[in-house]
């Protein structure tokens, strides 16, 4: 029961990662579910991606419990660290973005790295051995 919640918490993320994902099938993308994450890979995902900042060296991006992907090996390698992302989604729900977001300020305005330094990043790359994004 408390899964179902988590996915409802977080579907608000998730059903912009899936228009994102299903705008990237039209494009040549792929797509597959692991357990109950919809991953999306390849064509207009990959280039969608790669559009990000610092993009060409981001491996994945997760938006409640989809994950947008550079490539297949890409989501096999970043999958632990997304994971922790989703889970993220799943206790903080429509207001992760905005937490995230205030989460990057704040370390950005204490002389720490916007993105790495994140808290919401930092359990991530913990939990992942410290996998790159």
């Amino acid at each position: 029961m408390l899964k179902i919640a988590g996915i409802i918490w977080a579907s608000p993320y998730s059903l912009l990662g899936l228009l994102i994902g299903s705008i990237g099938l039209l494009f040549g993308g792929r797509v597959r579910i692991v357990g109950s994450t919809i991953e999306f890979y390849d064509g207009g995902t990959k280039w969608f991606v790669q559009q990000l900042r610092d993009g060409q060296f981001t491996l994945a991006i997760t938006l409640g419990h989809v994950v947008l992907g550079q490539t297949d090996a890409s989501l096999e390698i970043s999958r632990k660290h997304e994971a922790v992302h989703i889970a993220q989604y799943e206790r903080w729900g429509p207001f992760m973005i905005p937490a995230y977001f205030l989460s990057s300020c704040y370390v950005y305005l204490a002389g720490k790295r916007f993105y790495r330094d994140n808290p919401f990043e930092r359990e991530a790359y913990d939990t992942d051995g410290g996998q790159h994004d």
